[in-house]
């Protein structure tokens, strides 16, 4: 049995059907919540689905400022080196 930290509500929960890190709803108030302990069974709010996302926006930003390749330069040392007669 695990207490809900938004309302309080037991939670009835098998601690060996669960996992920490797993995800729960809370049937009382409807707030996710993470296991964050089996032992004794414990409980936390789940981050926010909005806060991973900003972080996984901030991680694009830096993969985004290398420099890019022009691969146009390529194609036409290609054609120069294969010879084609017009």
């Amino acid at each position: 049995m695990a207490t809900c930290p938004e309302c309080d509500a037991e939670i009835e929960v098998d601690e060996f059907d669960v996992d920490k890190g797993d995800q729960l709803s809370c049937p009382e108030c409807g707030s996710n919540l993470e296991v964050v302990a089996l032992a004794p069974l414990e409980l936390d709010l789940a981050p926010d689905d909005d806060d991973e996302d900003e972080e996984d926006v901030d991680d694009d930003d830096l993969e985004g400022d290398g420099e890019k390749e022009d691969d146009d330069d390529d194609d036409e040392d290609k054609d120069e080196d294969e010879g084609w007669d017009e």
